[in-house]
């Protein structure tokens, strides 16, 4: 078992220089130099002996090891080939874990979690994700709908902070409803620059999802939901009723009049902002322009 952790800003140039590793901006590599900071992820996300974890983007292995200290087992997904063989060497430690080489938006995570994890087993997915793609990544794991109980993922600050946005904050907007609708979302923690390598240019936070057993709200369609909560948004600063008719604008027979009298028929104020309305409004204004549009 390793005795040096691979979280330490000497361990991590030690393992750099080794292999001559290079950082692919392109990938947003930005390494974790700080086990306390690593073990406080671990604390939030739930990981104790008897869980299931995933992990995308291990990198050279640092959040991989603690994952693997206190986990049963550990699934990481890794794009990046050059990263193969130092994983191998830092991590051969450890018999608890199993690297896959592959994109997570081409992966069938639903399969891996069947092949790697017994049926009634907690499985929580904890990264450190690159903050280019952070959203197409949750996005598409929420929608899959994964048996995992929850999510914690170090992003970019500003980002966590719309994810777990409430109604009439500035943060507040569509990514919010989205993810809300699958889970519960709670920014856990701050972590400064100094905690990586090399050091980013945003500020970082600790997310937690927790998965919902079912949608707080029902809606006839999904996408569609998900879509007029978008025009709802899309103009920030115009008013529900405005963003509504410019989204309607090619459907016959919704214009600003029909609009307005479907807004008053349900209660909802068109000169309110998307911002002020809540996720249960907001599945009240899909499902009645829902069934309007296919009536």
């Amino acid at each position: 078992m390793t005795t040096k952790m691979i979280a330490t800003p000497t361990r991590t140039q030690e393992i750099l220089r080794k292999y001559k590793f290079s950082f692919k901006k392109s990938l947003g590599q930005n390494f974790l130099i700080d086990v306390n900071i690593l073990e406080n992820i671990i604390a939030h996300a739930g990981i104790d002996e008897s869980a299931g974890a995933i992990e995308i983007g291990p990198g050279i292995g640092a959040l991989t090891e603690q994952l693997a200290i206190h986990a049963d087992r550990v699934v990481a997904y890794e794009i990046d080939q050059r990263l193969l063989p130092i994983l191998q060497d830092t991590l051969n430690g450890y018999s608890n874990i199993h690297i896959i080489h592959q994109d997570i938006l081409e992966a069938n995570m639903d399969e891996t979690i069947k092949a790697n994890f017994r049926s009634d087993q907690p499985v929580h997915v904890v990264a450190n994700l690159p903050y280019y793609i952070t959203t197409p990544i949750l996005m598409k794991l929420l929608r899959d709908r994964l048996q995992v109980n929850s999510f914690t993922v170090m992003i970019q600050k500003e980002v966590a902070e719309r994810m777990a946005a409430k109604p009439n904050s500035k943060s507040y907007g569509s990514l919010s409803i989205a993810v809300q609708y699958y889970t519960t979302a709670k920014v856990v923690m701050n972590v400064p620059k100094r905690a990586f390598m090399p050091q980013p240019n945003v500020d970082s936070s600790v997310l937690r999802l927790t998965t919902r057993e079912k949608p707080p709200v029902e809606v006839d369609d999904e996408d569609f939901f998900f879509e007029l909560v978008q025009a709802c948004f899309a103009q920030r600063r115009k008013t529900l009723r405005n963003n509504l008719v410019n989204y309607f604008k090619d459907k016959e027979g919704f214009d600003k009049v029909t609009i307005s009298e479907t807004l008053e028929r349900i209660g909802l104020d068109g000169t309110r902002r998307g911002e002020s309305l809540d996720i249960a409004e907001f599945a009240l204004l899909a499902n009645t322009f829902y069934e309007e549009l296919n009536y």
